[in-house]
């Protein structure tokens, strides 16, 4: 069983999630998540499920460790975690969801002890090479708290048996194990070359919780790398030029 911990997200745009842990509890995250933690906070890193588990997670866009924090002290104590780009963090109660929850790869922050940390892979060919994400999706397994960070507003969906939702590639963040998860494409010669949405749209299929975001960290870095290359091209300095007064 997860460790039972107690939370608190704060911020907007750029958050942070503070875990208050009992003498003995833990809580385990990404290599250089963490932001502060409180005396009595003892941490570990380690290699999670051997070279085969760190090659895996380097294969998901994760680092190839886990860090365990654990209170060690007498009395309760505070470790927190920051999101790594503007987003929010989405706290999952796993027992709630059926214990597994399947995200996007890099989408991780942190959980409570006990919750296991894998890679899955998509189980459709069309799925692994056009599905934006790639073959590979982490699972969280467990009966305890996790944390997941995406891009811009997070927008929650509840799929009925049957239902069907299609969107942006890089816009899904995660769902229920119950939910199919295929990718179509989108139909149409004017759509797929004029229409700025690609090829092709994930498709998702109830019944089950879905999570999407507005603003994909890929989608971010583009717009970043078009500003930049516009800048140079009406000759100035770009964005780190200007950034560094140069």
């Amino acid at each position: 069983m997860a460790d039972r911990i107690d939370y608190t997200i704060h911020g907007d745009e750029m958050q942070l999630v503070e875990v208050v842990l009992d003498p003995g509890e833990g809580v385990r995250a990404e290599a250089g998540a963490m932001l502060y933690m409180e005396e009595g906070i003892a941490m570990d890193t380690r290699m999670e499920g051997g070279l085969l588990g760190g090659f895996k997670r380097i294969l998901a866009g994760e680092s190839f460790f886990i860090t365990n924090f654990v209170n060690t002290g007498s009395r309760r104590a505070a470790v927190a975690f920051a999101a790594p780009y503007p987003g929010k963090i989405v706290p999952l109660d796993l027992g709630a969801l059926g214990g597994r929850f399947v995200c996007q790869k890099d989408a991780f922050l942190c959980a409570a002890a006990g919750i296991e940390i894998d890679v899955v892979f998509t189980r459709r060919l069309g799925a692994g090479f056009f599905g934006g994400e790639g073959f590979i999706l982490q699972e969280l397994s467990g009966d305890g708290w996790a944390f997941i960070h995406a891009g811009g507003t997070i927008v929650e969906k509840r799929l009925a048996p049957g239902q069907t939702l299609r969107v942006d590639t890089g816009c899904f963040v995660g769902c229920s194990p119950t939910v199919d998860y295929d990718v179509r494409f989108v139909g149409g010669f004017r759509n797929a070359l004029f229409g700025g949405e690609g090829l092709f749209l994930t498709e998702l299929t109830g019944p089950g919780v879905v999570y999407l975001q507005s603003l994909p960290l890929a989608r971010l870095a583009d717009r970043i790398l078009a500003g930049q290359v516009q800048r140079k091209g009406e000759g100035g300095p770009g964005m780190m030029g200007s950034f560094f007064g140069e």
